[in-house]
């Protein structure tokens, strides 16, 4: 789940909120973040995000170290993504692997 909350814009926002979101937008200030932890002993984690659609581009950074062994190996894809769902298909362990991720699009 998204692990940030921005302000964004209404029907009923005014000029000043208005400008405020643009100006958090141009600083980076973006609500595309969110944390997954690879399931343990399975080859893919399912992850929900509303956020999420079948042309969305989903980007990793590693928050373990047994997180970054994974996506150096190599072996950790995106292999399906949906309207607000994606799988990450990636090696069976028993060690904590947690990403904070972005999705663009």
């Amino acid at each position: 789940m998204p692990t940030t909350s921005f302000r964004g814009i209404t029907a009923m926002s005014d000029q000043r909120e208005n400008a405020e979101v643009v100006n958090n937008i141009l600083q980076g200030k973006l609500n595309a973040t969110a944390s997954v932890t690879l399931t343990n002993s399975a080859t893919s984690t399912s992850v929900t995000d509303y956020r999420v659609g079948a042309e969305s581009v989903i980007l990793f950074m590693p928050t373990t170290s047994a997180a970054a062994s994974e996506l150096a190996a190599g072996g950790m894809y995106v292999s399906a993504r949906a309207k607000n769902t994606f799988t990450i298909t990636h090696s069976s362990a028993s060690t904590t692997r947690s990403f904070d991720y972005v999705v663009i699009g």
